[in-house]
């Protein structure tokens, strides 16, 4: 049963939709780019940060400035004797950050790997309110700039598709991320059927939603449509792998399949069971995301 918060949204967009669309696309747009606040954690996500604390006090902290403010990013040093092989970018999803990406960190970490895990705006230590696919590419593009070229980018849930989209260039002036690999788990394809989800949820009308694309096409550069995972990695064919859960309730596994269908230079693995945020710690998921990167055992990755 929906909420009576969300009734009234419901109602305001329904009726905004006939007398000032284009003000109410707007609205919906500004919503949808709002971020949680720090101080909204659950009791779940603040015990997460709390054993996360020793971990992060490994990492050294850069804070750099973007194009509308200022990111936090984590640099981890490979464990003690391993031997250099490589910077690996992480990117966590939406109301994540960071401490959330532990058990990838580590195991690149433990491979030989630097890594740099980068906060997204609004997101763990980093500054603001609003997160949209144009600031957060350019986020990306300020982390390449300082510990780039990749090896391999690696991200989960909205974090996937923003590394899919920095690799791919698709927000305009922005050049393409240079990265060997790509590691999507449990990543959104679609951002127009994001949008369309979010659409039906508010009751945001047909006539709202065109001004909510405007607002796209006037960050970004390009319009909504072409922001499709299999598009993109079409057109940048960066050996990438997929994993995603069948069970996965916040991301179809749609999603999945519309990135396989880019190429043969795209691989998927389904983790059974696993749904969206439990992959990230799975020890499976992290040894085949290693693998990956470090193209060994290739008979993994069938």
């Amino acid at each position: 049963m929906a909420s009576i918060g969300l009734k009234v949204i419901r109602s305001v967009f329904g009726a905004a939709e006939h007398i000032a669309p284009r003000i109410s696309g707007r609205a919906a747009f500004e919503l949808f780019c709002r971020t949680p606040s720090a101080k909204a954690l659950t009791d779940g996500e603040r015990r997460a940060i709390g054993r996360a604390a020793e971990f992060m006090t490994e990492a050294r902290h850069h804070r750099l400035k973007t194009a509308t403010g200022c990111v936090m990013v984590h640099e981890f040093r490979p464990e003690p004797g391993r031997a250099a092989l490589g910077t690996v970018l992480v990117v966590h999803g939406w109301r994540s950050r960071t401490e959330y990406m532990r058990a990838l960190i580590e195991g690149y970490r433990a491979a030989g790997y630097r890594v740099v895990s980068l906060d997204l705006p609004g997101h763990g230590h980093s500054q603001g309110r609003h997160l949209n696919m144009a600031n957060a590419v350019d986020a990306v593009r300020v982390a390449g700039e300082w510990f780039g070229p990749f090896v391999a980018a690696v991200g989960h849930s909205f974090g996937g598709a923003v590394a899919a989209n920095a690799i791919a260039g698709s927000i305009k002036n922005i050049p393409p991320l240079a990265a060997g690999r790509l590691v999507l788990i449990a990543a959104p394809s679609s951002l127009p059927a994001i949008f369309a989800d979010f659409s039906r949820m508010l009751n945001v009308g047909p006539r709202s939603q065109v001004a909510m694309a405007d607002r796209v096409q006037h960050l970004s550069g390009r319009p909504l449509h072409e922001f499709t995972g299999d598009r993109q990695l079409a057109q940048a064919p960066v050996p990438t792998l997929v994993m995603h859960a069948p069970d996965d309730r916040e991301v179809p596994a749609e999603h999945a399949k519309r990135y396989a269908g880019a190429g043969g230079h795209v691989r998927l693995h389904w983790a059974d069971g696993l749904g969206h945020r439990r992959i990230l710690a799975d020890k499976g998921v992290v040894a085949r995301a290693v693998a990956f990167v470090a193209d060994r055992e290739p008979s993994l990755l069938h």
